[in-house]
């Protein structure tokens, strides 16, 4: 018996054009009325993923939202019940790395905000903003303070140039922290003990839900790990090669309700 659904929210609860269709919104409430815990399980900030869980009535201290790729696990209402994240020499590392390499970058903190030391913004930066109700503060790392931490930073840019870049970032970095090409325009940089799949462990072993009473919905390498936790993992239709072959179940793409498939299909 599924009793707790988490799902990624860009490619596979939204649809291209960024919208939850009516049969998927009408299946999670569905869910929701059957008392079916929904957790939306992002990289994107508490900001950015609010306006779902309103418009879905996800609400109150008894939901869920696993936001920043696992880096915190907090209530919908903002009880944070747990936190990893980078300090400050962290962040001044990678932002050396980043601007020694010329590439184009921002960082979040813990509050939603935006960061980067670029004066020319990248238009990926730019958009990740907009969509979580923010603005781009332009700060080099001496005009912050010294205890300055972020949630994560993300190496932005075309898929050509990402592709480029991804190896020799892996490289320096995937000892020390989790990297993960989030999508084909991102490229992110977390704390070691962060991703999806811990996230998703931590809120299963708060509620006393086993993985096996767990469902997993994605659609790209940083849903793997969630993948992986969970006993029943569904890979959209649209989603990519790597993420298929981890799921036990691929369902219909996001422009054609594939979770509502998979919820009529595997829990209804």
């Amino acid at each position: 018996m599924i009793k707790l659904i988490a799902i990624d929210i860009d490619d596979t609860l939204l649809s291209s054009q960024h919208k939850i269709t009516p049969d998927t919104k009408e299946a999670l409430q569905k869910a929701l009325n059957q008392g079916i815990k929904i957790v939306l399980c992002s990289g994107r900030p508490l900001a950015g993923v609010s306006p779902f869980l309103q418009e879905l009535g996800i609400i109150g201290n008894e939901q869920y939202v696993i936001t920043y790729n696992g880096g915190l696990v907090e209530t919908v209402s903002g009880k944070l019940l747990s936190r990893k994240i980078l300090n400050n020499s962290d962040y001044r590392r990678i932002v050396k790395y980043v601007n020694e390499n010329k590439m184009q970058y921002y960082v979040l903190d813990d509050q939603s905000n935006v960061y980067t030391s670029n004066h020319d913004i990248n238009r990926i930066a730019v958009i990740q903003a907009w969509e979580n109700s923010a603005g781009i503060l332009v700060r080099e790392p001496d005009e912050l303070p010294n205890d300055f931490e972020i949630t994560k930073a993300a190496i932005v840019g075309e898929k050509e140039t990402l592709d480029q870049y991804e190896q020799p970032v892996k490289n320096e970095f995937s000892d020390d922290y989790y990297v993960v090409r989030a999508a084909d325009n991102f490229l992110e940089i977390m704390h070691q003990g962060v991703n999806k799949g811990i996230g998703l462990q931590k809120l299963s072993e708060i509620l006393s839900i086993a993985p096996d009473d767990i469902m997993a919905i994605g659609d790209e390498q940083n849903d793997i790990p969630m993948f992986k936790f969970a006993k029943t993992a569904v890979a959209m239709g649209n989603g990519s090669k790597l993420a298929k072959k981890h799921a036990t179940f691929i369902t219909d793409t996001n422009d054609n309700d594939g979770i509502a498939k998979a919820l009529e299909k595997l829990v209804f």
